[in-house]
């Protein structure tokens, strides 16, 4: 059944949820609670949180609620709602867990969905899609929460096509606490006429822990007229053609391997633009360790395109032009949604996974002299990871169609998206991992000395992914010129308005302005 609100600022629309600790329902779960550790645990095991007590919330009173006991106490205040952090950056003395906050409904006032930052984008896509047949252009792992993913920008398969899922971000409701000690909330929309719009440009890019909690995102694109909702956000494909192709390592001399990687990164330079007739096609190339066995390329195409077959054809020859090696290639066509639940783009789930990544915005393919360092680092006999790999991952189309300036997120001009990321289970393997990932990536830009710096070939990297080496990193570059460039003294006047007294803040903050 379809679930439509009247539902505005204001008005919770939730009931207490059933628990203890004396909060109007919330739960409170200290560290002698049997729950406290998984709890305090979020998906990379690597980071474990120790704070006072978890709060457990479903409602936006709740969420004051829990914010004014922390002010009360003068403890800093962590957020989390999927739990997936690159870094230990939820480490507050206290935490706001809003996993239980998941609602997905229509708001007929603002002619917007609310989504609640607990949902996980499997249950969003699900929802929108069974109930009015439209979606977010979202990330491909299911089980990441929209609280974290939609501030920091939010990428995924669709999104070539639709843009980002800030680029249909119409309002926030944020609970923040202002110089004076005093907890409400806020709401803020895209209009321009509204005197909260800072706020909300804030949240389009901005990521998480800078200026307050957000209880609930309203959806809408910047286009959508009318009143049915079934107008008010991008429709996907009904159903979607993937490709998986897999090249042996032991077919793979240097020059093939390099081959591979420099046409994957020309066919993006050449297909990046909106409008493009391959908007609809998504690919990630993903070059692992020899252990792995192969090297692998995952591809989406809108099956119900006319040209789908003959469009991904191109592409597979396109990436295998002059590279003189056999691969293997399986197809198969699924429904859209039963495609959002298929683990290719983003690997199975390991509930006791650890992992270190690094990330750079892509604005061109790579040089010759990356693609051997590439090489190396994946071919060393001493590092045999098979939960490692290097993923080329489709950039470009509407993304770039949006001004730098129109969102805090501000790479508008990439191609692509590098990601560099190891995996392990054994706590006593940290720094063998840790540090095979940093000098794979110092090696691959080694000429702007270890960092994706600002210039014509990189854009600096994605908040996201947030990567505490970038601190204080070899090219002396601001890491906050690295993520959010020239939009970052904006962001540091909106926290110095909003978040003032550092309520809600971790390693990786805006920091107040001079």
């Amino acid at each position: 059944m379809q679930q439509v609100s009247n539902d505005h600022s204001g008005h919770d629309g939730h009931g207490a949820h059933g628990g203890h600790g004396g909060h109007g329902g919330a739960i409170t779960v200290g560290p002698k609670d049997p729950r406290f550790d998984d709890l305090a645990t979020g998906a990379n095991q690597r980071w474990t949180s120790r704070p006072e007590y978890v709060r457990l919330v479903s409602s936006a009173r709740q969420v004051v609620d829990a914010v004014e006991d922390a002010v009360r106490a003068d403890v800093p205040v962590s957020v989390r709602s999927g739990g997936h952090c690159y870094e230990g950056l939820v480490d507050g003395q206290v935490i706001i867990d809003m996993s239980l906050m998941k609602q997905v409904y229509y708001d007929s006032r603002h002619r917007a969905f609310v989504v609640e930052p607990g949902a996980l984008l499997g249950d969003v896509y699900a929802t929108l899609y069974k109930g009015w047949g439209v979606t977010l252009p979202g990330g491909s792992c299911p089980s990441v929460g929209v609280g974290g993913h939609a501030l920091g920008g939010g990428y995924g398969l669709l999104s070539r096509r639709h843009g980002l899922v800030i680029d249909h971000l119409y309002a926030i409701e944020v609970v923040v606490v202002d110089r004076h000690r005093r907890v409400r909330t806020v709401f803020a929309t895209r209009e321009a006429s509204d005197p909260n719009r800072d706020l909300f440009w804030a949240h389009t890019g901005g990521g998480g822990g800078n200026f307050g909690c957000v209880v609930r995102y309203w959806f809408r694109s910047p286009k959508a007229t009318g009143h049915d909702p079934s107008e008010q956000l991008p429709h996907p494909p009904s159903r979607v053609l993937i490709s998986t192709v897999t090249w042996a390592w032991q077919d793979l001399p240097p020059a093939a391997f390099a081959g591979l990687v420099r046409n994957f990164g020309a066919w993006h330079e050449a297909n990046d633009a909106d409008g493009s007739p391959n908007a609809d096609l998504f690919s990630q190339l993903e070059p692992a360790p020899l252990a792995a066995g192969t090297v692998t390329m995952h591809t989406q195409v809108d099956a119900t395109a006319p040209d789908a077959v003959a469009r991904l054809d191109r592409f597979v020859r396109a990436v295998n032009e002059g590279v003189g090696v056999p691969f293997r290639e399986e197809r198969q066509e699924l429904g859209w949604l039963h495609s959002t639940q298929w683990n290719g783009f983003n690997g199975p789930e390991q509930p006791t996974m650890r992992f270190k990544a690094k990330v750079a915005q892509m604005r061109r393919g790579w040089t010759d002299e990356q693609i051997a360092a590439m090489y190396h680092h994946l071919t060393q006999v001493n590092y045999q990871n098979p939960g490692a790999r290097i993923m080329f991952i489709s950039f470009g189309g509407r993304i770039n169609a949006v001004d730098p300036h129109a969102t805090a997120y501000p790479h508008r001009d990439s191609v692509m998206l590098a990601h560099l990321v190891s995996m392990w289970t054994d706590a006593g393997q940290d720094e063998q991992h840790v540090s095979w990932v940093r000098n794979f990536f110092h090696d691959l830009f080694a000429a702007t000395d270890g960092v994706p710096v600002v210039n014509e070939q990189t854009d600096g990297s994605y908040i996201n992914y947030p990567d505490l080496d970038l601190l204080d990193n070899s090219a002396k570059v601001p890491w906050h010129d690295l993520y959010y460039k020239d939009n970052y003294p904006r962001l540091q006047r909106i926290r110095a308005r909003w978040n003032p007294l550092g309520v809600f803040g971790h390693e990786m903050s805006i920091a107040l302005p001079d």
